[in-house]
């Protein structure tokens, strides 16, 4: 037998995952809680120590849900009907999901923990000169990177996009009640365009990631 290249094993390693991605609603909450832990890791400034001990425990979880996918098709392949043990099998696969969420968890709570403990300290922030400039400079740049994903074929909601990086810009040069106020308006730009059906919460969700990601960029650039 011919043997496998390692690039062929690593296509298809990556084609599991996103088998599992596209298929299994829950992994792509796990995806979706991750992408956001390690967004406000980076937003509160996270030691290294910190963000390595918040990536391996959203490796952990990635892990398990990928071996559990492959337990229930593995069931579902060798017993077709249902049968008591074939139930106890999956139960035990999905409770080492449970585990290692759980153990995540725990690890972001003592992570983030001392931040919130001074998050008043964390929202009080000087305001710089270059305000309204970066405001624009981050909202525009998430609007072009937004275009260009667009037409490529997905989907990302461009108004979460720019609603988001001006969130996260007045967060960052301002703080207090004037960054929960735009939290709160970004918030509600993103449900009023699923409301509308406009678009689902994960084009609106990827364009948030993206507004919030692309002001940060600017912001670190500029400070």
């Amino acid at each position: 037998m011919r043997q496998r290249s390692i690039w062929m094993s690593f296509s298809d390693a990556l084609e599991g995952v996103a088998f599992v991605v596209r298929s299994e609603r829950n992994m792509r909450i796990h995806v979706l809680l991750g992408l956001l832990v390690v967004l406000l890791a980076a937003v509160l400034g996270a030691s290294r120590l910190e963000v390595i001990a918040l990536v391996f425990a959203i490796g952990m979880v990635f892990a398990a849900e990928l071996f559990n996918t492959a337990v229930e098709r593995m069931v579902d392949l060798i017993q077709p009907a249902y049968h008591p043990l074939a139930g106890t099998v999956k139960k035990i696969a999905a409770g080492g999901v449970l585990v290692t969420a759980l153990a995540a968890a725990a690890v972001g709570y003592l992570v983030f923990i001392d931040y919130l403990l001074r998050l008043d300290q964390l929202l009080i922030r000087p305001v710089p000169e270059p305000y309204m400039i970066v405001l624009v400079l981050a909202a525009a740049a998430t609007v072009a990177v937004g275009w260009r994903a667009l037409r490529q074929g997905s989907r990302p909601s461009l108004h979460a996009a720019a609603a988001f990086a001006l969130a996260a810009a007045i967060w960052e040069v301002s703080g207090g009640f004037a960054a929960l106020a735009g939290l709160a308006l970004a918030l509600l730009v993103a449900q009023s365009r699923v409301e509308g059906r406009l678009h689902s919460w994960w084009e609106v969700v990827t364009g948030a990631l993206i507004g919030c990601s692309v002001a940060l960029f600017f912001l670190r650039m500029i400070a």
